[in-house]
């Protein structure tokens, strides 16, 4: 890793922590219903809100009750979607059943998978109408089932986790339309666009005539950056100028993505009165975030050892010091947009700056081990904090065992129950990936049909060997971590891709959400435990150890197979100067 890659990482990393306690303790305020600098102004708002949608504000909902709403909200929000996207207006491409449902599933799912370009697919009502506003949905209900699992373990003896449509309402309206409005502002001041003009025609420097590609990119790529649900207006997503135009938007782009779940352990803290259980999930995550940013920008710096081997010198085609440049844009380099793929991948957002099929085999391993870490490294908005505190419970329950205690954290005792429905989310997001991932394989033999028009899906890998496996893996880890991005080698627009993939994206969303809110709720019910000096602490340096020790055993123990055929297999061959035609 050179030193300018270095001083990108300590910038990022410095005014992401400066960022967490204000963001976080403003989070923990709107949930809490206390007053905000913005309560005068939004305050008579949210209570015509209530007022017009007969929501009593002070009517608390048991776990089932607040699932069943989030639920039924999610479930509207797709029919709605769907809707527009077959009978969108005259001037975008008509979109197939299959198509329309992937996309559909894939915002209201906060995953934001892409199989279709989005400039020349949608309509601009349909971006607006439909993405823009799923991608406020998505990210408000995650914030509010995270919300409620912090307060299954800050309530005592209750049978309330508080009330969705409120939470709903105070994330959208305090927390993600300002945010959104000022980062739309400062985006629109560095040059991306915002406009409802249609595509404008221009000679290229060849003098073949073309199409510029216009519209509300500023509005919907704030929210898509602080939502975790990276859809770009473009195909070539925050690649292409109109939505990221400077090395300063980047840097801007990277903190929205991770600012609301590095938030929220901030949040977890304060609701919970503990405020070093929060800093100490805040540090786990960072550790892991760094710690996959340094060996992605040391791999990639380091390029392709056979390149070398042929006599070709990077450095004498590149601006930058060396290194892998295939796929990325000069104006971020190498450093800033490995820095922005570990961004994408660990917040959950999959917003991408490069191609990720062209990184090395390690560069695309620390993607895929983001993803398959099950959105603990920060991860999506809500959700990813939910699946942070999962494993710091099963962490818990570990080291009980292995001391002879009964398991605690935050005084609430950890039971049979709950390590049932974690492993029941855990179980089922490995079951999505890996076994959708075989079937795609698996599924070479079978003959042309309709859903695959162009025989086996495997003919859509742009590379074969190992690096096509990996292709198929990124697909599905994507789906069912609810991630969004892609390797960018796969034509995963074909129904077997569309159906497969939507339904990896509604496992890995909804059999963790509702295993949460089951948690949340079965903790919430129990009787606060005294602190004694036998209870094991859950704050400090040894016990985030062993928080990251329990993620990297869970992970290698599910997915260390697949890796070893994929990435990694693919990391030695190409030592070795092994070629794949």
């Amino acid at each position: 890793m050179t030193w300018t890659g270095a001083c990108q990482l300590a910038v990022f990393f410095g005014l992401l922590t400066a960022i967490t306690k204000p963001l976080g303790r403003y989070m923990a305020d709107v949930f809490e219903g206390k007053n905000t600098f913005l309560s005068k102004v939004l305050a008579p708002l949210e209570r015509f809100i209530y007022r017009i949608s007969k929501v009593d504000s002070r009517a608390g909902q048991a776990w089932t009750v607040y699932a069943s709403a989030a639920l039924a909200f999610s479930f509207i929000n797709f029919c709605s979607f769907y809707a527009l996207l077959r009978w969108q207006a005259p001037g975008g491409t008509p979109l197939t059943p299959d198509l329309a449902f992937n996309i559909a599933v894939s915002f209201m799912t906060n995953t934001s998978w892409q199989s279709y370009a989005g400039e020349t697919t949608l309509t601009h009502l349909s971006q607006m109408l439909g993405v823009a506003v799923q991608s406020f949905t998505s990210a408000a209900t995650g914030m509010a089932v995270g919300v409620a699992l912090i307060r299954g373990f800050a309530r005592d003896q209750s049978s309330e986790l508080g009330n969705f449509w409120v939470d709903l309402t105070r994330a959208t309206l305090y927390i993600l339309l300002p945010i959104s409005l000022a980062a739309a502002l400062f985006l629109g001041s560095q040059g991306v666009i915002q406009n409802f003009r249609p595509p404008q025609a221009v000679a290229a420097v060849e003098g073949s005539p073309g199409d510029i590609p216009l519209g509300p990119v500023a509005s919907q790529e704030a929210i898509k950056l602080l939502g975790s649900d990276g859809g770009g207006f473009f195909n070539a997503n925050s690649a292409h100028p109109f939505e990221n135009p400077t090395p300063f938007t980047n840097l801007v782009e990277m903190l929205l993505m991770l600012a609301i779940p590095a938030g929220m352990t901030y949040t977890f803290g304060r609701i919970t009165n503990d405020q070093r259980q929060g800093w100490a999930l805040f540090v786990a995550m960072a550790v892991m975030l760094i710690g996959g940013s340094c060996v992605a920008m040391w791999s990639e710096q380091a390029g392709n050892p056979m390149l070398r081997a042929a006599g070709v010198d990077a450095r004498a085609s590149s601006a930058h010091a060396g290194g892998n440049m295939e796929g990325k844009e000069v104006r971020f380099g190498i450093a800033g947009s490995a820095l922005f793929s570990v961004a994408g991948t660990a917040s959950a957002d999959g917003a991408v700056n490069s191609m990720h099929d062209s990184y090395t085999p390690l560069g695309g391993l620390v993607q895929l081990c983001n993803m398959k870490t099950g959105e603990v490294i920060f991860g999506g908005v809500g959700t990813g904090l939910a699946a942070m505190v999962f494993m710091v419970m099963v962490t818990v329950f570990l080291a009980g065992l292995m001391v002879g205690r009964s398991p605690e954290y935050l005084g609430k005792k950890i039971e049979a129950k709950e390590m049932k429905l974690i492993m029941l989310s855990f179980v089922a997001t490995a079951v999505a990936l890996l076994g959708l991932s075989g079937a795609t394989v698996a599924a070479r033999f079978a003959p042309s049909s309709y859903w695959n028009p162009a025989g086996a899906p495997v003919s859509n890998l742009a590379n074969p060997g190992p690096h096509g496996l990996s292709e198929i893996l990124y697909a599905h880890s994507s789906a069912a971590a609810t991630n969004g991005s892609a390797f960018a080698g796969l034509n995963a627009n074909t129904p077997w891709f569309n159906l497969t993939l939507g339904l990896g994206m509604l496992i890995g969303r909804f059999l963790v959400v509702i295993p949460a809110l089951a948690v949340a709720g079965s903790l919430a019910a129990k009787r606060r435990l005294a602190t004694t000096s036998g209870t094991m602490p859950t704050h400090n340096a040894v016990f985030v150890a062993l928080v990251l020790a329990t993620i990297g055993v869970v992970t290698v123990l599910t997915y260390f197979p697949v890796l070893a055929l994929g990435p990694i297999a693919e990391h030695y061959l190409m030592h070795s100067g092994a070629l794949f035609r």
